[in-house]
Parts: C-alpha cells; sequence; structure tokens
C-alpha cells in the first residue's frame, strides 16, 4: 500500500447529479479547477480530482463523482452503484441542493482483516471487490469495499474502505492549493461509530454524538471553506 502503513483518510466523496456541474461547483465554491479523473465502468460512474494536502494523510485527494448518462454499469442488476448514487433521496437532494459531500473513503493497509473487524461488531461494510481504470500513467487498481445495495452506512459517516495497489491516484496529482485542515463527524449513534473506526485503526477521529453530519475545513485559493452534509 503506497499511501502508507496504517489507516488514514484516502479521499472525501463529493456528489454531483452530473459531472458539469460538479466541475461548476468546484470552480465557484473552490476555486480550483478540478483535474483529470476517470470512467468506472464497473459502476458507470466518473470522476474528476483534485490533490489535498493533509497532516493527517500521506496521501489525500478530493473525488467529485456522477452517474455517467453514457455508461451501462458491468455489475449486473440488482447490485447498485456505490455511494448510494442509485438512491432517488440522494439524487432529488443533489437535483435540489447542487454537489454536495456526501462519503469519505479510508485506505487500510489489510483490508480483509479490516472488513472481518466491523463484523465481529456487527457491521456489514460490504464485500471487498477489485477495481480498477486505465489512466495516462497506466492502470489503476484498488480494492474497495461496496455493499450489494450500495450503502454508505452510518449516513454516510462510516468510511468505504480501500487498498491501493502499487500506485496511488494522488502521487500523480499536482498540487491543487487545497488544504485538508481537519475532518469532524457526529451521529446519533456516535459510541457505536467510534467503536467502529477504533477497530480498524482510525482512532484519532473522533465522533461527537449529534445529528448525522460529516464537516471538511479546506483551505482553498478562495479561502477556507467548510464543506459540510446533513444526511
Amino acid at each position: 500500500m503506497t499511501a502508507g502503513q496504517r489507516a488514514q483518510i484516502d479521499h472525501l466523496v463529493v456528489a454531483a447529479r452530473t459531472l458539469d456541474e460538479g466541475v461548476a461547483w468546484c470552480e465557484a465554491t473552490l476555486g480550483v479547477v478540478p483535474g483529470p479523473g476517470g470512467e468506472h465502468p464497473l459502476f458507470g460512474t466518473h470522476n474528476r480530482l483534485l490533490r489535498l494536502s493533509c497532516a493527517q494523510a500521506t496521501s489525500a485527494y478530493l473525488e467529485i463523482i456522477a452517474v455517467n448518462p453514457l455508461a451501462t454499469p458491468t455489475r449486473p442488476a440488482p447490485l447498485k452503484r456505490w455511494f448510494d448514487l442509485d438512491d432517488a433521496a440522494l439524487q432529488t437532494w443533489l437535483a435540489q441542493q447542487g454537489p454536495q459531500l456526501v462519503h469519505w473513503v479510508a485506505s487500510v493497509p489489510v483490508i480483509d482483516a479490516a472488513t472481518r473487524q466491523l463484523s465481529a461488531l456487527g457491521i456489514e461494510r460490504g464485500l471487498v471487490i477489485g477495481a480498477s481504470r486505465p489512466t495516462a500513467a497506466g492502470l489503476l487498481q484498488w480494492r474497495i469495499t461496496v455493499r450489494d445495495d450500495g450503502q454508505r452506512l452510518f449516513d454516510g459517516a462510516l468510511p468505504t474502505l480501500i487498498q491501493w495497489g502499487d500506485t496511488h491516484p494522488a502521487d500523480t496529482m499536482p498540487d491543487s492549493g487545497l488544504t485538508l485542515q481537519n475532518l469532524t463527524l457526529s451521529h446519533p449513534e456516535a459510541p457505536r461509530l467510534q467503536q467502529a473506526l477504533t477497530s480498524i485503526g482510525l482512532d484519532p477521529l473522533a465522533v461527537a454524538p449529534g445529528p448525522a453530519s460529516l464537516t471538511a475545513w479546506i483551505d482553498a485559493p478562495l479561502g477556507p471553506r467548510t464543506l459540510t452534509s446533513a444526511f
């Protein structure tokens, strides 16, 4: 795992109704044009990416993701797309409110062990599946937890888990001028979510009791920005 031998923040997920809307949001909100991303044939989605400087993570980035209207997922029905992107309520929310921070992904050194730790707590994060996409530097490969129903769990506050192959995408991303200063979580089931995070080595992230939310504090070219998802 190129991002380091410990569990850490890997990337933030901003969902958009369309990728064009996501790009426009990024320019207007953060003052940065997102870099290239790619397509995910398995899920029929596509993305754009931006590197995040972060003291707590050796490799981190911001992902803007949307359903690709020109693609049909190779993952057969009734299996759902990742990050709840097939959820009608989420898509309605994105249509009404615009692109939103909806989730985060944590990289772990041994993904099978991490999913077993969560299973022992009665939390089924999902099957570990292999995924890939072509890039200018070659094929990018990773293993990631995705439930059959596509759900994020804990209203998006429990991260999807990922283990990268030989290459991490942030390794070749230029500096974006974005710095992730902090990531905070709150949830009505704060003790159980905290237990889950601790079990997979994410102890430094504290969970506050309260409504489900994920908040990223980012320094951007347009100044400090706070991205909050009220799930």
